[in-house]
């Protein structure tokens, strides 16, 4: 049972009060966000956050970019500790040379500025965060969209990578002071259920409804203290896909004992609302209700239970290859009706991996299951990667690796590859059941727009592996005669040596004599002007789904290999939703650059991106800087589907336009639209933008754009035509 208030509650020495007025409705301080906030800020204003934070963390599809943009702006050395994990491109398959010269240059690095450079294959990189960083009451900022520490006390945030350079640069995480809302934990679950199927189900409950979007969700409540630490992190990493800013938990015994395991017990502090605390919601779970679920193909949020599912096969699947077709533009080949075969679901593969999934209890689950069946000899594949070595150890020495491998398991090392389309890519139209993060498409490593098709469901690890060994026939893990019950006593010991003998380890020691190690791949940023008075704009594309991915506008998977060459990744934008959105951008960007060598026009030229709501997904700043690259200039939206994505947009100097009842207004590739005036109105803090839409027959109609909520120095950036642009005004000032 999920029950949500949208509107205030206060916890009063553990009672919930709903509506609460006077003194009651004051206490929002009591929050533990609030204290954690208050703690990082420097503004001293809490309703206008100027953040800087106890860590950062990188993986190396980002750090590069990242610290190039640094560089480009005046950085020597990191400011504060900075890790730099290799987890996404560790398997150096695509392209030649250049992820690992992405690695070296990550190392050479670490080395010249002050940082920490974890190997590939070592761990993912927020297994590591949570073993070597995180604590009670700390603050994180990392170029990951699931980053989320907050099971073990820590605020944690994933960002673009321009918010993580601004700390690099000294300066500040800027944000509104966000709404808190309560997550009310009461029950136990049952045997079979595990930390994926309550995220699924708390997705499932809110992210249609943008109930907690942008909002720091806060786990308080009994409930908790029956939960292990593993469980209690796979819930808090998947918060993400409820579009929540971040999340923190109440501490206890447990936390202590996870800190002081992995050698720092002082990072171990009690953490819990005051006695009275008002928050901006409330979702109570009683956790005794939830069953083992299955989110279907292609969003975490749309999600069942697997009884349902079975119950309802023929009709949910019908209903979900219909939303399938609508999201690709065309019929799949393979739909997944099609896996129903008499009467039953079939399953080509099934994975767990990653952050999520690749926790040492999770796969002790599945060891435990695997001895009650074998996953048999047909097509049915099943791969377990352990999130970190040290895991891997601990597992080896019990034997639990020799025992899946015998039952024909493939354990892998760390890797996030599963998770965003770079592992274990199943067959044409196969159906894949993972224990990952995220399930749109292209993230099981299919290429849709060139006819290949795979979908991915996500499940827990218990039920993935009550299917592998009922032959790949869907099995949720309560179906079975001995369903796994979690430990009370989690039986883990943490052994550092592999970190100890690989892990570069410079924090607070830069070497300013060490060369940086740029492969062929690894280039500077290109030149970006400053926003000029008056702009007519191109719309490049116009999106009309419900929701745009981060995917959408740059595909994962592959391209994350030219991630550090930003000329050559930006040929990809758009390429599944809109193939020819490069070639048009392109064209209207040699006419600017062709104005701006003739000096014949003091009107600027550029394109946008219409879409209604962009940005759902990943924290890359690829899906804005790609779109900057090629002339891009602005974003013209009914809302943005994250802060992430917006910031993104921010900081590569795009104007964040949004339009009310925006698919009211017809706008469509190739229709200009005329601002003057908009570097001024810009200045001045103007949040209505006027402009004119101009169709192709010369038709013309007023399009009354908003700019709303920009902070001060949004505004510079945007001005200046980038973050670093921004940043070199003012050095050179």
């Amino acid at each position: 049972m999920i029950r949500i208030t949208q509107e205030p509650v206060s916890i009063d020495h553990g009672r919930i009060c709903t509506k609460p007025t006077g003194t009651l409705a004051a206490h929002r301080d009591g929050t533990m966000a609030y204290q954690i906030l208050k703690a990082h800020n420097t503004s001293g204003d809490m309703e206008h956050l100027t953040l800087k934070v106890d860590a950062m963390a990188s993986h190396d599809i980002t750090y590069v970019g990242i610290i190039q943009t640094a560089r480009a702006s005046g950085m020597q050395a990191f400011p504060l500790p900075y890790v730099l994990t290799n987890c996404h491109n560790s398997l150096c398959a695509v392209g030649g040379t250049i992820n690992e010269d992405d690695h070296l240059f990550g190392l050479s690095a670490a080395q010249k500025y002050g940082g920490e450079f974890v190997p590939p294959h070592m761990a993912v990189i927020h297994q590591y965060m949570r073993e070597m960083y995180a604590g009670c009451g700390r603050m994180i900022l990392a170029s990951d969209s699931h980053t989320r520490y907050g099971a073990l006390g820590t605020l944690s945030v994933g960002e673009g990578g321009p918010e993580l350079a601004k700390q690099l640069l000294g300066r500040t995480y800027d944000l509104p002071y966000p709404d808190v809302m309560a997550v009310y934990l009461t029950g136990e679950p049952q045997p079979g259920v595990g930390p994926q199927d309550v995220a699924l189900a708390l997705i499932g409950a809110t992210f249609k409804q943008g109930i907690v979007k942008n909002k720091v969700l806060e786990f308080i409540g009994p409930g908790i203290a029956k939960l292990n630490m593993d469980f209690r992190l796979g819930i808090d990493v998947m918060t993400t896909e409820t579009a929540c800013l971040s999340s923190v938990w109440q501490t206890d015994e447990t936390v202590q004992r996870f800190l002081a395991r992995h050698g720092r017990a002082d990072a171990y502090k009690p953490l819990s609302p005051a006695d009275v605390a008002t928050y901006d919601g409330l979702i109570e779970i009683d956790l005794s209700t939830i069953e083992p679920m299955i989110a279907l193909p292609f969003h975490p949020s749309n999600a069942y239970t697997i009884a349902e599912l079975k119950a309802n096969a023929a009709d949910i699947l019908h209903q979900a290859d219909e939303q399938i077709e609508q999201q690709l533009g065309r019929k799949p080949e393979v739909s997944l009706v099609s896996k129903l075969v008499d009467g039953q679901i079939h399953v080509d593969q099934g994975v767990v991996a990653g952050c999520s999934g690749g926790l040492y209890q999770n796969v002790l689950r599945v060891h435990e299951i695997l001895q009650q069946g074998s996953i048999g000899t047909g097509a049915f594949t099943f791969s377990v990667y352990p999130s970190s070595q040290p895991i891997m150890m601990q597992l080896s020495k019990k034997g639990v690796i020799a025992d899946l491998m015998a039952q024909g398991v493939i354990v892998r090392s760390a890797f996030c590859g599963p998770c965003f389309g770079a592992g274990d890519v199943p067959g044409n139209g196969a159906l894949s059941i993972r224990h990952t993060t995220r399930n749109f498409p292209n993230r099981e490593g299919s290429k849709p727009g060139e006819g290949q098709i795979a979908y991915v469901a996500l499940m827990d690890a218990r039920s993935i592996a009550a299917t592998a060994q009922n032959g790949g026939v869907l099995t949720a893990a309560n179906e079975l005669a001995q369903p796994p019950v979690e430990p009370d006593v989690d039986d883990y010991v943490f052994d550092p040596s592999p970190y100890e003998h690989r892990v570069y380890r410079g924090v607070g020691h830069p070497q300013a004599k060490q060369a940086l190690k740029l492969g062929p791949n690894i280039t500077d940023w290109p030149e970006m002007i400053p926003l000029p008075e008056d702009l007519d704009l191109t719309v490049a594309s116009a999106i009309y789904d419900p929701v745009t991915t981060t995917d959408e506008l740059i595909p994962s998977g592959e391209t994350s290999s030219y991630r550090s060459n930003p000329l050559r990744l930006a040929e990809y934008a758009l390429s599944r939703k809109d193939p020819g959105y490069v070639g048009r951008a392109k064209a209207v960007f040699a006419k600017e650059q062709q104005r701006r060598k003739d000096g014949t026009s003091s009107i600027g030229l550029g394109t946008l991106v219409f879409a209604l709501k962009p940005g759902d997904g990943s924290a890359r700043e690829q899906a804005a800087s790609c779109q900057r690259v090629l002339g891009g200039v602005a974003n013209i939206c009914e809302e943005y589907a994250t802060r992430r994505y917006r910031a993104n947009v921010i900081n590569w100097g795009m104007l964040p336009f949004t339009l009310k009842d925006a698919a009211s207004y017809g706008i469509e590739t190739g229709d200009v639209v005329e601002l003057r005036g908009v570097r001024r109105a810009i200045a001045q803090g103007a949040e209505d933008i006027d402009a004119t839409l101009v169709k192709p027959d010369g038709t013309r109609k007023p399009l009354p754009l908003q700019c709303k909520g920009l902070l001060p120095n949004e505004r510079e950036v945007l001005l200046a035509g980038c973050l670093m642009n921004y940043y070199k005004q003012q050095s050179h000032a």
